[in-house]
């Protein structure tokens, strides 16, 4: 019976010990990964747009005109609509 616990405990070390290594292996693989594309890859620089802070961003307002206030039913509505062209968008591109 002794000979059984320990070959299962033998068993049980030699697995621990082999998953730490190939997460050991994994983690200096990814390291040495990322290190390599930051050296080789080109920078991305991306250009944003100055918000001012005066109006909600993406909606323009002519002169003159009073900023309009959305009630949660415009906003529902709207979503629905989004939503709706996007599976239908989503539909016309698998067929």
């Amino acid at each position: 019976m002794s000979d059984l616990v320990l070959s299962g405990l033998n068993l049980a070390l030699y697995g621990m010990g082999f998953v730490f290594l190939f997460l050991l292996l994994l983690v200096g693989l990814t390291n040495l990964m990322s290190a390599l594309v930051r050296r080789f890859s080109p920078a991305v620089t991306v250009a944003l747009k100055q918000y001012s802070g005066s109006k909600k961003p993406g909606i323009e307002r002519r002169a003159g005109t009073k900023p309009v206030s959305h009630s949660a039913s415009d906003d529902k509505s709207r979503l629905i609509a989004i939503m709706s062209a996007a599976i239908t968008q989503h539909r016309s591109d698998r067929s």
